[in-house]
């Protein structure tokens, strides 16, 4: 029976497990020329699937070590920069917003900063010290980022406030819903879901 029961709580997890919502959040799709980085300018629309503001960004190929895959992104291009992202999401559900951290070692300031704001949300700051790392040791951090979606679409935007062409580095982007939790009940020392609550009334009942 208690494995029974195991089962049920598997599936009725899996059920709730959460998708990630945004598109190519790892900076790997687009035209990039091959050249150790690309600067990209506010409306450039080379990197799938964001839009570039502010002043520029670095699009970084083999400059610096990535924190996955092959690319990644310095938001300080030849001054402060934004990157941004329109995805559907449903009104009222909370999602996490996951991302790795880092900074252009390059230059001062030492510290990096950068804002992250959803549509509706209040922006929250980040900060990296360089201190210590390089670009063959970037020292990437993972962070995370949570909003309440107040339409049918969101708007996602990273903004360097580092005002020099030496900038926040960003990289393995990951927008999940966040699951509604489980009604849960303890039945023969095991904890289980909804679905295990329905099989224990029909156990009861049988008896």
């Amino acid at each position: 029976m208690r494995a029974l029961l195991a089962a049920v709580f598997t599936a009725a997890l899996a059920g709730v497990a959460p998708a990630s919502v945004i598109v190519n959040g790892g900076f790997e799709s687009g035209t990039f020329s091959g050249a150790p980085f690309d600067t990209l300018g506010a409306g450039n629309t080379n990197l799938t699937n964001w839009t570039v503001g502010g002043n520029s960004i670095d699009w970084i190929g083999s400059y610096w070590q990535p924190s996955q895959g092959n690319r990644s992104i310095d938001l300080s291009g030849n001054g402060a920069g934004s990157l941004s992202q329109t995805f559907a999401t449903v009104a009222g559900q909370v999602y996490k917003v996951t991302f790795d951290l880092a900074g252009n070692p390059d230059g001062g300031p030492t510290v990096k900063t950068l804002g992250v704001q959803a549509t509706g949300n209040a922006a929250q700051s980040y900060t990296f010290d360089t201190t210590g790392w390089n670009r063959f040791n970037m020292g990437w951090a993972g962070q995370t980022y949570l909003f309440t979606a107040t339409g049918t679409s969101t708007t996602l935007t990273f903004t360097s406030t580092t005002a020099t062409p030496y900038g926040p580095a960003l990289d393995n982007v990951v927008v999940d819903p966040v699951p509604e939790p489980l009604s849960l009940v303890v039945f023969g020392g095991l904890v289980v879901g909804g679905a295990g609550i329905a099989l224990r009334r029909r156990m009861t009942a049988k008896a």
